[in-house]
């Protein structure tokens, strides 16, 4: 039975989603942005910063379903410039300890509340 995942340490869904799912072994988590988990606020105006607080707020919906950042096998990574690969991959190495789960990246038009 698929089981919802919901924390305080990271934003509450800002629509009609769950942070994240357990279901079969499995921790299914939700996009996020760099909002502050307790404000609701977006942190950060570069994408060093968005991308730090995206992956905190990750990391804790991981860490409420029982799992951690080290046992994640894929990500997407949607950016609103490729421009700003660079600079998001090197904090994305740095939070993930040179872990390196499977990975796509590209970017799109807009994102929620126009983040980076």
């Amino acid at each position: 039975m698929p089981k919802e995942v919901r924390t305080g340490d990271a934003p509450q869904a800002i629509g009609p989603y769950s942070q994240g799912i357990v279901a079969n072994g499995f921790v299914f988590c939700s996009g996020q942005i760099s909002l502050h988990p307790e404000t609701g606020e977006i942190i950060g105006d570069t994408i060093q910063v968005q991308t730090e607080q995206a992956l905190r707020n990750l990391f804790a919906v991981l860490k409420a379903a029982g799992s951690s950042p080290g046992r994640v096998v894929k990500t997407t990574v949607l950016l609103q410039d490729m421009d700003d690969f660079a600079e998001m991959n090197k904090v994305y190495e740095r939070m993930f300890e040179g872990f390196k789960p499977a990975r796509v990246a590209f970017a799109v038009k807009t994102l929620p509340k126009n983040v980076k």
